[in-house]
């Protein structure tokens, strides 16, 4: 996560995905796991249940530091071949739906998606950057006018923790943005995703290091339950269409391909669940969503 500061009277937090060879772990840190209502105990609790109980805490914590390790050794080692071949922007870009585009106007793009973003939210601003924790942020509540996540809300494993740090360090009156994968809001009827559907987001989770996928309509709830205002949200997947089928194309290069061969397995990995993506937007299965809201003031 990185945090920006910006010309008084505005401030603002940015939260993202960051790599760092000095903090090859600190990129992402995990909030504490949560105990359901299936491992609630009573007053009186045997031995037995409570050994049970330690015994599914730690396998949750060995679950969120593997989790963890491998979201910071993927982008410690697939961030340089990015930003040789896309540069700086490691998120997707915005364009005109069914345009056709030239390489040249991918990184514009991604300038783009920047720019709309805060257009959506209703704000103008010039941000700076520093890593920090965005489940575990270390700035004081209310500190910043604007509270910004682009793309990486999908690696977070408790979105109640991510969505919660988020809305405590907004200042009242605030603004919040957050632009994020999601899967599909689930009909009327419908309690779950679709067994194919399930396993392709498990497909891309395990390239990606992602933990389970959330809907813009469960993103809602969280910021309801918070007592947001002004909550909006838009489906950018036309958008961003284009950007998955150019990633292939720059990684299908020769310097594209050099660069792969030249990486480790978790790239490679990822460059081949690139088509899984593209599946997941033609079936209207993965969404690109941006929702903002307001801190009451």
């Amino acid at each position: 996560m990185a945090m920006g500061t910006t010309n008084p009277p505005m401030s603002c937090i940015h939260t993202f995905r960051t790599q760092s060879p000095q903090l090859p772990i600190k990129n992402m840190t995990f909030s504490r796991i949560r105990v359901g209502p299936g491992y609630r105990t009573s007053i009186r609790v045997s031995a037995a249940s409570s050994g049970m109980k330690e015994m599914v805490l730690e396998q949750h914590r060995k679950e969120e530091k593997q989790l963890q390790m491998g979201i910071a050794e993927f982008y410690d080692e697939s961030s340089a071949i990015w930003e040789d071949i896309w540069g700086d922007h490691m998120h997707h870009g915005f364009y005109d739906p069914d345009s056709t585009v030239s390489v040249s106007d991918h990184r514009a793009a991604q300038i783009r998606m920047i720019e709309e973003s805060l257009r959506f939210a209703g704000v103008s601003v010039q941000v700076s950057f520093q890593v920090a924790d965005a489940l575990e942020q270390p700035f004081p509540d209310g500190q910043f006018d604007l509270v910004w996540s682009m793309e990486s809300g999908e690696h977070m494993p408790d979105k109640a923790k991510f969505v919660g740090e988020l809305a405590r360090v907004a200042a009242p009156g605030g603004t919040i943005i957050i632009v994020t994968w999601c899967h599909r809001d689930l009909g009327p009827a419908e309690d779950s995703l679709h067994p194919w559907e399930k396993d392709l987001l498990k497909r891309i989770c395990d390239a990606y290091y992602l933990p389970a996928w959330s809907s813009t309509s469960d993103y809602i709830r969280l910021l309801q339950s918070l007592s947001l205002q002004d909550i909006k949200t838009a489906d950018w997947s036309p958008f961003v269409a284009p950007f998955w089928p150019a990633v292939i194309r720059s990684a299908l290069t020769w310097k594209g391909l050099t660069s792969l061969f030249r990486s480790g397995l978790k790239t490679i990995k990822g460059a081949l669940a690139m088509p899984l993506m593209i599946e997941g937007f033609k079936k209207d299965l993965i969404k690109f969503a941006i929702i903002t809201c307001r801190k009451p003031k």
